[in-house]
């Protein structure tokens, strides 16, 4: 950056290619592996994340370290299993990082220092079924990690109508401005709970189901053609892009 400035006011560069140099000083790019959005958290409000499932272990590690030694942001890694995060920890050594693993969403988050704040609003996240958790989680881990409070209640979908009503009165009355619903199944859920609220609802299809209904399709198509108004859908098993939707909504 130093460089950049220097060329600028010698007169060597104009603003104009200033301000593209900068931007692509944004990027770093590890070994022809990964190229990371360094300044993305100053631009969305939320920090880069890692998709782990698909990267070779040794790529996975070594894009780590390079972003940790590169700034002081969190790191966030979804889909990681259990086995990946112990050999992950046993690898970086004996450092000041924080580490926050969540077992049941498999996401972990790196931190070097923990800061509390007044969280910037209160987001509802629900789901259908027990073995919709895991998913639920997921989006928990974002909503909080971007600064909201999180208000969880889980199965409670519309096998057992009756369960639903008094937890989403509890949250209207605790002022949430989001609800994230979890679903497999047919994925009724979402619409049950857009007729009920008056604020947005995200759908997040689980692959949660059987039948036709194996691998969440079933239940990504339903919510797509809900008839309720005020229903956003992420693709299937995506607690992390309904967690970082409902922060961007809440922030604007």
């Amino acid at each position: 950056m130093k460089d950049i400035l220097e060329e600028l006011v010698s007169g060597k560069i104009n603003i104009e290619e200033a301000e593209n140099l900068l931007k692509s000083e944004n990027i770093l790019e590890f070994d022809e592996i990964a190229k990371f959005d360094i300044k993305r958290n100053e631009r969305t409000g939320f920090p880069e994340a890692i998709f782990a499932p698909s990267k070779d272990y040794d790529d996975l590690i070594l894009i780590i370290k390079k972003y940790l030694e590169a700034n002081d942001e969190n790191l966030i890694i979804t889909k990681l299993s259990h086995e990946r995060y112990v050999k992950i920890i046993k690898d970086l050594g004996d450092n000041s990082f924080i580490f926050d693993y969540n077992k049941r969403a498999q996401i972990l988050v790196i931190r070097k220092e923990i800061s509390k704040k007044e969280p910037l609003a209160k987001i509802g996240i629900i789901t259908a079924g027990t073995s919709d958790i895991n998913i639920a989680e997921e989006a928990r881990v974002i909503v909080e990690e971007g600064g909201c409070e999180a208000i969880t209640s889980y199965d409670i979908g519309v096998a057992g109508i009756h369960r639903l009503f008094p937890q989403i009165a509890y949250m209207v009355r605790e002022g949430v401005k989001v609800f994230i619903v979890c679903a497999g199944m047919e994925g009724a859920l979402p619409s049950v709970v857009a007729g009920l609220v008056d604020v947005p609802v995200i759908g997040v299809p689980t692959s949660v189901g059987y039948g036709v209904g194996e691998g969440g399709r079933v239940a990504l198509d339903a919510m797509l053609q809900s008839c309720a108004p005020g229903i956003a859908v992420v693709n299937i098993d995506n607690g992390f892009g309904a967690g970082v939707f409902a922060l961007t909504i809440v922030k604007k």
